[in-house]
């Protein structure tokens, strides 16, 4: 692991020393749920949000708490909140674990549970496929070779169009830079996602080379598809897609952690309501809460078999 890196876990750790003493019993108070800043995890939050107050329980809207991973995790251990849905494993991985004030090993309270998306997040980069076709790029030793084609700013270097800072990808795009051959030939570009990726769909709608950071679920998927207007050049490996939860709060709530491990969403339902979202000029929270609803009724059956398991 990086230098960089290991500073990250270690000021996570100090972070969670920091707010532990503010924790407080989950049985007390509602469920406090998070959900993470990207907008392709926001049905899930509040469809898992909606099955915890059908078993019962008061929740607080995840919307009020949208958060990148690097402050999620931290407030998450320290009891600040009880879960969320939008934890990618082993993207996330970096999250978990740390290292206390003199350097020694923690095994923070928080754990993934069940497998809301098994295998369901592809990432990577990927580049325009007309400037693929023409120049034969199909790794980052090539998209090296060729940085002045994907270079906009004029320091050499290739743009790799990339991830909000706080986002595990920011952090693993990083490190592989610092790390490989073709590390200095390219840079990473950070800002909102969403924004930045809907510049990289007019670029290569205009025919622009660009280079950019994809995954899936995504609603970026209709727009860039690979082997189409699109190819791949580096894929990070596949997540998980899991909840994540405080584990004093799971032992205080075994039902919650019950329905937790039994829930999964079908990715083609998460993709075809990200493009639903994608095609509206404005999409806002009450309508994800609406596909929420709409999801649930829809598999009322599936339901109502993990709220009966996780009633025990």
């Amino acid at each position: 692991m990086t230098k960089r890196s290991n500073v990250l876990i270690a000021a996570l750790a100090a972070f969670v020393l920091v707010l532990s003493a503010c924790a407080t019993d989950g049985q007390d108070r509602p469920v406090t749920m998070a959900r993470a800043d990207w907008s392709s995890g926001h049905m899930q939050a509040a469809i898992y949000a909606q099955l915890i107050e059908e078993l019962g329980h008061e929740v607080t809207d995840p919307a009020l708490a949208e958060l990148q991973p690097f402050s999620f995790y931290p407030a998450l251990a320290a009891g600040q909140y009880d879960l969320w849905a939008n934890g990618w494993f082993p993207n996330h991985d970096i999250f978990l674990e740390g290292e206390n004030v003199t350097g020694q090993a923690v095994d923070l309270p928080i754990e993934p549970v069940g497998y809301e998306v098994a295998k369901g997040g592809v990432e990577g980069w990927m580049v325009d496929k007309a400037t693929a076709d023409r120049l034969g790029i199909s790794s980052m030793a090539d998209v090296a070779a060729n940085a002045g084609v994907f270079d906009s700013n004029g320091n050499g270097k290739a743009d790799l169009i990339g991830c909000n800072a706080g986002w595990g990808c920011n952090t693993w795009i990083n490190d592989l830079i610092a790390d490989e051959s073709w590390g200095a030939s390219v840079e990473q570009i950070v800002g909102n996602y969403d924004d930045l990726v809907r510049g990289v769909i007019d670029r290569v709608n205009a025919g622009e080379s660009v280079l950019f950071y994809a995954y899936t679920p995504n609603w970026t998927a209709n727009s860039l598809v690979a082997g189409d207007n699109a190819v791949w050049v580096y894929e990070h490996g596949v997540n998980d897609i899991r909840a994540v939860a405080n584990t004093d709060f799971l032992d205080d709530n075994p039902d919650i952690r019950r329905l937790l491990e039994v829930v999964a969403i079908p990715l083609s339902d998460i993709a075809a309501q990200n493009a639903k979202m994608a095609a509206a000029d404005e999409y806002s929270d009450a309508d994800v809460q609406a596909d929420a609803e709409a999801w649930i009724a829809s598999n009322r059956d599936r339901v109502d078999s993990w709220l009966e398991i996780a009633r025990g």
